[in-house]
């Protein structure tokens, strides 16, 4: 039996009724044609500068300036209600000028099943604004982001180390960071 007892979707005692977890529920071959693409062009056309796929999961790149507005409409649009934060993490990318960072947005539909990725590009040096008004999950997530990459969250209600000890010098996850550290700890 795949799954368990009680929850929606899955196989609970032969019903044929199986959810592939890893996977949302979207088959178009079109990325342009997800839900949550088609309804952010419909609200805010101007967001949007980039739609891709892989591995059969859509994204987005948004203008770090659409941010906030472009979580919020996804979480509180009635048809397609991103309600779960279920990752938030960034990719360092230091041979991209101008864009050398990636923050990424693992968002999910609870009542959809629905897997959906919001990305934003920023620049060294960039902040971008905290989603931990949206969910509160963003606050943990944002500071470890911020410990392991350097990046900032403005307006963030506690932006400090999480992880590595109060002077820790560099951000471990950047690309150009010593394999071997710089200071044994």
């Amino acid at each position: 039996q795949e799954g368990g007892a009680g929850i929606p979707g899955t196989d609970q005692g032969g019903n044929g009724v199986t959810v592939n977890w890893n996977r949302q529920n979207f088959s178009a071959g079109e990325p342009d044609q997800h839900p949550a693409v088609q309804a952010i062009r419909r609200s805010l056309p101007s967001a949007i500068l980039e739609v891709d796929s892989s591995c059969s999961e859509v994204w987005v790149v948004i203008s770090p300036n659409s941010l906030i507005e472009v979580l919020t409409f996804l979480r509180d649009e009635d048809a397609i209600q991103y309600n779960f934060l279920s990752d938030l993490t960034a990719i360092h990318w230091p041979r991209r000028e101008g864009a050398e960072f990636e923050v990424v947005y693992q968002l999910y539909s609870i009542p959809n099943r629905m897997r959906f990725r919001v990305k934003v590009n920023l620049a060294e040096g960039e902040e971008i604004r905290t989603a931990s008004s949206i969910w509160q999950a963003a606050d943990w997530l944002e500071r470890e982001v911020y410990d392991m990459f350097g990046i900032h969250f403005t307006d963030h209600p506690d932006q400090r180390r999480i992880l590595n000890p109060d002077g820790f010098e560099g951000y471990p996850l950047r690309k150009d960071f010593p394999l071997g550290g710089r200071v044994r700890w």
